[in-house]
């Protein structure tokens, strides 16, 4: 409903002359320097008479733009199904935002509370299933009608943002007009997805990469820029630039070469002088705003982009940014192919939920709302029907994306999507429309055309603007308290486990337990006993280990005064005084203290557990439990949808004997002896391939029975059993090219 009619501005280009397109776009001004060009495209590319035309335009002065890479699930964000089946709804439930009659998931509670900031559109569509071939379309606003777009090739349309830099620069920072950070949208094989670049208007039109880690203290600056280096070296390397070309003033080289060269070495400038190397120094904002966006990769790089855009860049991509390990998973980035629920609730919808918000009341507070575009998308959404391993799949045939801020007029939803969230029901949206909305907006004529590297003539889009979504008041004046629980959704936070040991344990819930909220689950069976102790913090005398097939604390090694944290509370698996004979079925396991791993990727991991040996005396604790039962420390596979760790498969184990420590008199300051005893694994194959979890992973300890005979021990006033006080999980993932 919205395409045009075939004329000029269809995706077949036309071509004109060479010397009159010089004449008519300014390109000929590149023989008077840079400076004169810029401003010509810029005016050419304005001059629309947009009375009527649904107004707001030129609105934004400079945009920010989200790409949630990998493609967000559109049930657990926008665009909530609480009446279709389990099997496509999933286990959360919708929130009332505070626009009565639009609802967003409960994984979303501080967005919910800004819904009078937003346009959703909740109909967008490619109907392609391929990362690279509908990011592609996102990206540029053009589908890819060559190829599957999962390698960038210079035959691209160019870039959203490579439009605005070309017809929209920067006042202050006109090299500096697009960038792109902290990293491109990459593929697991390494590939850069199409649709990112300037593509056939030229590669001095795509935006400036900044590679960075934001989140790091003094995160060192790369890309284009390759400025991982002092200011002094930069300087040198631009010296060298000009020395190469140098080299070349006895062959006339094309003006776009020339032009390129020139922004990159204004870009330079800027990166070793200018206002824009004092924006990528996140140390100078207040701790409180830096956590405000939340201490991790994303959190910092949208805080960046705030920086950036105040500091007068036009265009700021901000890719979802990948992780240690996360290349070698079928899970990496939104990509939830597996453990879709678990993904969204520990690690992306915490990031998100917080960084978004912080980053729209950031703008608001500074005055800058009004004339900034934020754009949240993904490159596609999921699909309604959740697979055997709790995930989700490609879905280009309808998605959510999100709009606030300059122009924008908020507190509606644009569109819908069918009863299972799997098709456009009314008013579909293509990428297009999304592309002419933000030129639109930023003030670019949607009629205006560019010059590619062939010489043709071509249309910067070929559809309408969805004016619907514009205006200068919120769509809606209605109010009422958001319903969402920002308790149930907190910061994120990039540890494996939810909790290393047991302080804030009240009670130990049974392996079947649902699986959120994830803690420590147990289980004991056949007459022995798990139970919390609180007791004296346990001290480490003895070296850390790696597997063996039986590691015992006299074999070897100097014993160590580790003090680790003085918690006083322990778990506890064994035996305890009973008033009946204690008859224990052979070969069950028969007690179980278990944790499942948060958000694991392909690598090395290395779970250390604090253990020592208790009961009622050494003897009874060497002849009741170290003859009768052995401990291992394993990694495990949840073999069913229920997450029980009961269904397992395991992944890597390995046996220890604990040692007695008589708790007599012991305290915080005189600790219980006890052992640090290590399980490294790695748990993926080669680097690069397509590594899975499943339905996830976790950690416990075990006590089992060793014989096959029944036991049948008297009963007594007798104990013996082994305490746990904390299991510390750490991760070095594949770091692949």
């Amino acid at each position: 409903m919205f395409a045009r009619s075939a004329d000029s501005r269809s995706l077949l280009p036309f071509v004109q002359p060479r010397r009159d397109l010089l004449k008519r776009s300014g390109l000929a001004a590149l023989t008077g320097g840079l400076t004169s060009l810029m401003p010509a495209l810029a005016r050419a590319a304005t001059s629309e008479n947009v009375s009527g035309a649904g107004g707001c335009f030129g609105r934004a002065k400079q945009v920010i733009l989200l790409f949630l890479a990998g493609g967000p699930p559109q049930h657990e964000t926008f665009d909530p199904k609480p009446l279709a089946p389990a099997e496509i709804r999933g286990p959360f439930r919708p929130i009332q935002t505070n626009v009565p009659g639009i609802d967003f998931c409960e994984l979303l509670p501080r967005t919910a509370m800004r819904a009078d900031k937003l346009a959703v559109i909740r109909s967008m569509f490619t109907n392609n299933q391929i990362h690279g071939g509908s990011g592609y379309w996102v990206l540029t606003g053009q589908p890819m009608l060559t190829s599957d777009g999962e390698n960038a090739a210079p035959s691209d349309w160019p870039n959203l943002a490579s439009i605005v830099k070309r017809f929209r620069p920067s006042d202050k920072l006109s090299s500096l007009s697009a960038v792109s950070l902290p990293e491109l949208f990459i593929g697991n094989g390494g590939n850069i997805e199409a649709g990112q670049f300037g593509g056939i208007m030229g590669p001095q039109w795509s935006p400036e990469l900044i590679e960075c880690h934001p989140a790091e203290p003094h995160s060192p600056l790369g890309g284009l820029y390759a400025s991982k280096v002092p200011a002094d070296q930069m300087r040198r390397r631009v010296t060298l630039l000009d020395a190469l070309g140098h080299s070349f003033d006895a062959t006339p080289r094309s003006a776009t070469v020339q032009l390129h060269e020139g922004l990159q070495r204004q870009a330079f400038e800027l990166l070793t002088t200018g206002g824009a190397r004092e924006a990528f120094r996140l140390e100078d904002e207040p701790d409180r705003v830096r956590e405000r966006y939340g201490r991790h990769p994303w959190g910092q790089s949208v805080l960046l982009a705030r920086r950036l855009v105040e500091a007068g860049v036009r265009f700021v991509t901000v890719n979802w940014p990948r992780v240690a390990g996360d290349r070698g998973v079928d899970n990496p980035l939104w990509d939830t192919h597996a453990r879709n629920f678990d993904r969204m609730e520990d690690c992306l919808a915490p990031q998100f939920d917080v960084g978004f918000t912080a980053l729209l009341d950031d703008l608001e507070e500074r005055g800058l709302l009004d004339e900034t575009l934020v754009i949240a998308v993904g490159e596609f959404g999921r699909t309604p029907k959740v697979n055997a391993n709790a995930g989700r799949d490609h879905w280009g045939n309808v998605f959510s994306c999100v709009l606030a801020g300059a122009g924008i007029s908020g507190g509606q939803v644009y569109g819908s999507s069918d009863r299972e969230g799997g098709y456009p029901a009314t008013d579909p949206v293509n990428a297009g429309h999304l592309a002419a909305t933000v030129f639109h907006l930023v003030g670019i004529d949607t009629h205006a055309t560019f010059q590619d590297r062939q010489g043709r003539i071509l249309p910067v889009t070929a559809a309408e603007p969805l004016y619907k979504l514009l205006g200068e008041e919120p769509a809606s004046t209605a109010r009422q308290p958001s319903s969402g629980d920002i308790a149930f959704v907190p910061p994120y936070h990039a540890g494996l486990l939810a909790h290393s040991d047991f302080q804030q344990t009240t009670t130990l819930r049974p392996l079947d337990a649902p699986a959120s909220p994830k803690s420590w689950r147990a289980e004991a069976t056949g007459g022995l006993n798990v139970r919390l102790l609180d007791d004296a913090p346990l001290r480490s005398t003895m070296t850390e280990r790696r597997p063996a097939s039986l590691v015992r604390p006299d074999e070897g090694g100097r014993p160590t005064a580790d003090t680790l944290a003085t918690n006083q509370t322990h778990a506890a698996l064994g035996l305890w005084p009973a008033t009946v004979e204690l008859l224990l079925v052979p070969t069950v396991v028969s007690a179980v203290v278990a944790q499942q791993i948060r958000d694991p990727q392909a690598g090395r991991f290395t779970a250390k557990a604090l253990i020592s040996g208790g009961g009622s005396s050494r003897e009874d604790f060497e002849r009741l439990f170290v003859n009768q039962f052995r401990c291992r420390l394993i990694y495990f596979r949840f073999a069913q949808p229920t997450k029980s760790a009961r269904d397992r498969t395991e992944l890597a184990s390995m046996e220890f004997v604990p040692t007695f420590s008589d708790g007599e008199g012991s305290t915080a300051a005189r600790p219980i002896s006890g052992q640090s005893i290590s399980l490294e694994a790695q748990l993926a194959p080669t680097p690069g391939g397509n590594f899975t979890f499943g339905l996830g992973i976790g950690v416990a300890v075990i006590v089992e029975q060793k014989t096959t005979t029944p036991l049948a021990l008297p009963a007594n006033n007798q104990s013996a059993f082994v305490r746990l006080e904390r299991i510390d999980l750490s991760f070095e993932g594949w770091r692949i090219g």
